[in-house]
């Protein structure tokens, strides 16, 4: 980045290229698997980085701060979201198109079986929903800490909270993750 601030340009594409996957797949992630505005809100994150470039000053890691300008960005988009809420319409759940009751009630109770050999699709889904469940705070430190190895001291600087508030958001989601999970796991499996 300090090249960046030097106007080398090539360094630029060089952080855009090594952050613009790993900055997707967390906002896809925060944003509940919607990686169409995940891609906007990256563009928009390197844009901001862009513009910002002259006044860069590293008192952290770079992707301490990338990370923070991310969980910004979809923390606004959430809320914004929220306030243009778009009414959906329910699917029909008979008929050619739609399940009947029956068949939907024998599908819900299928998945629920604990025994159930879960396929790699259903399983990601399930893992996905479980995330969903997190509160945002909660998701963008598992996502941190897990998916992009960050120390609790780098997330507690991303997220801008102390240690300890990060160790506790992480214990309450692990907590909130098995107990969804747990029933989907084979012991020993």
């Amino acid at each position: 980045m300090l090249r960046v601030k030097g106007g080398d340009n090539q360094a630029f594409s060089q952080l855009v290229d090594r952050y613009q996957h790993r900055i997707v797949a967390i906002l896809t992630n925060l944003l509940g698997g919607d990686n169409s505005t995940a891609e906007d809100l990256a563009q928009e994150l390197f844009l901001r980085i862009y513009r910002a470039r002259n006044g860069y000053q590293p008192t952290a890691k770079f992707s301490t701060w990338v990370f923070r300008i991310a969980n910004n960005l979809a923390s606004n988009s959430r809320r914004s979201s929220s306030r243009r809420k778009e009414s959906q319409l329910a699917p029909v759940d008979s008929g050619p198109l739609g399940l009947n009751p029956q068949e939907k009630l024998l599908a819900e109770k299928s998945a629920l079986m604990p025994a159930r050999q879960l396929e790699k699709g259903e399983l990601q889904k399930l893992v996905q929903g479980a995330m969903e469940t997190l509160n945002e705070r909660q998701r963008m430190a598992l996502l941190l800490h897990k998916f992009e190895g960050m120390s609790y001291v780098d997330i507690a600087e991303a997220m801008e909270l102390s240690v300890e508030a990060v160790k506790s958001l992480l214990s309450r989601a692990r907590d909130s993750l098995r107990g969804i999970l747990e029933p989907y796991v084979r012991p020993g499996g």
